[in-house]
């Protein structure tokens, strides 16, 4: 049995955005604790990933703290795929789908059901997908509700509100259908590595320039 739905995943970030020590403060996990430790790393990542997102739009500070949110934006960033991917091992374990001495390797072997269809989005990116648009919900009910811009443009918010609130229910039927598919035999994902090079010192080339230098 798959310990997540939509419904759960929603209620999980929506609850951890409302917690005003969150995300400094790591979230009580829920049910099955391990999944949902990733679910929470995960979130918790792009939360960080938002906030210095916005700060460096920053124009009026130096260029030396710009530089210093892209980087931390590069960490985050980095956790994030890295919680997607410990997400997907997790399910795909669990449903048997994968052969679990390989999970955590480069090249997990995956274990195919008859006639089942590959489905190109896995389970945790769907998630991740899910976590962003809590995110830009939260961020557009606060632009709903500002008291310094003029109605043309709260209503303008609302408008685009709705249709983020429609965007990530449709994600969220799209993740029990692929979930119930999977459960079913009906579908299967894999385990798919990011191989982000621009943050390894061994294969970006300008580092490694750098280094060799």
């Amino acid at each position: 049995m798959i310990p997540i739905n939509s419904a759960a995943v929603v209620q999980f970030h929506d609850r951890c955005l409302a917690d005003p020590g969150w995300p400094a403060v790591p979230a009580a996990a829920s049910g099955d604790s391990e999944i949902w430790r990733w679910i929470a790393e995960n979130h918790r990542n792009n939360c960080l990933l938002w906030a210095e997102e916005d700060l460096a739009r920053r124009t009026q500070v130096a260029d030396s703290e710009i530089a210093a949110n892209k980087r931390a934006i590069d960490r985050f960033n980095q956790a994030r795929n890295d919680a997607t991917e410990r997400v997907d091992e997790y399910l795909l374990t669990a449903l048997g789908l994968v052969d679990s001495t390989s999970v955590q390797s480069d090249s997990p072997v995956t274990n195919v059901p008859a006639g089942a269809r590959l489905n190109s989005e896995t389970a945790g990116s769907i998630i991740d997908r899910m976590s962003i648009l809590s995110l830009k919900i939260a961020a557009m009910r606060g632009q709903t509700e500002r008291t310094d811009v003029d109605e043309a443009h709260r209503a303008g918010c609302r408008a685009k509100l709705a249709r983020l609130v429609e965007q990530r229910s449709d994600l969220g039927d799209c993740l029990d259908a692929l979930l119930a598919d999977t459960e079913a035999g009906r579908a299967y994902f894999k385990v798919y590595r990011q191989f982000k090079m621009y943050n390894d010192p061994r294969m970006n080339p300008v580092l490694v320039a750098e280094r060799a230098g």
